[in-house]
């Protein structure tokens, strides 16, 4: 049985793609997954499975559209692979704050020519399948994770804040 980190894009947002994550849960767990997690109102959780992410990541879109009739985007992780995200911090002396500090998921490698132009204090570091930000101002009045929400430079992204990846970490291990 292996572990995955589901991140849900555009979960509880204003008014629509409504979901209550106890609701979601539960269908989890009906559709097969176990030790079913979650975390917050945005569409995180921690499942056990036997298939692969990219089946794992099939069966949540599945239960999302069967169930609550939502086509939202999906992005699941292994444990491993979230562990090294947290494991690696190339931003860990800069970002003092874990609400300011965000990784950015992308479903398959990003395009760095997509990447915006980082206007100190804000910071970036790109990885493959993810890219760190810093933004001391915050989500709303920073410029770059205003920049990666409205041009992203791969099909899918989402991200979270580094105390939500943290927590997320402690839920596999615990």
């Amino acid at each position: 049985m292996k572990r995955y980190v589901v991140l849900l894009r555009g979960i509880n947002l204003g008014p629509r793609n409504r979901l209550k994550m106890a609701d979601f849960r539960e269908a989890l767990e009906e559709a097969r997954f176990e030790n079913v997690q979650t975390l917050a109102q945005s569409g995180n959780a921690v499942v056990s499975d036997r298939g692969s992410a990219s089946d794992a990541e099939k069966s949540v879109r599945k239960v999302l559209a069967s169930k609550f009739g939502l086509d939202v985007d999906v992005i699941v992780r292994t444990a491993a692979a979230l562990r090294k995200i947290v494991a690696d911090d190339p931003l860990g002396k800069v970002a003092t704050d874990g609400k300011l500090h965000f990784v950015v998921f992308c479903s398959s490698k990003h395009d760095s020519k997509l990447l915006p132009e980082v206007v100190p204090p804000e910071q970036l570091v790109a990885r493959p399948l993810e890219i760190h930000t810093w933004c001391p101002k915050g989500v709303r009045d920073g410029k770059l994770m205003n920049t990666l929400g409205r041009k992203p430079p791969a099909p899918v992204t989402t991200f979270r804040n580094w105390n939500t990846v943290a927590k997320l970490v402690e839920m596999l291990d615990g």
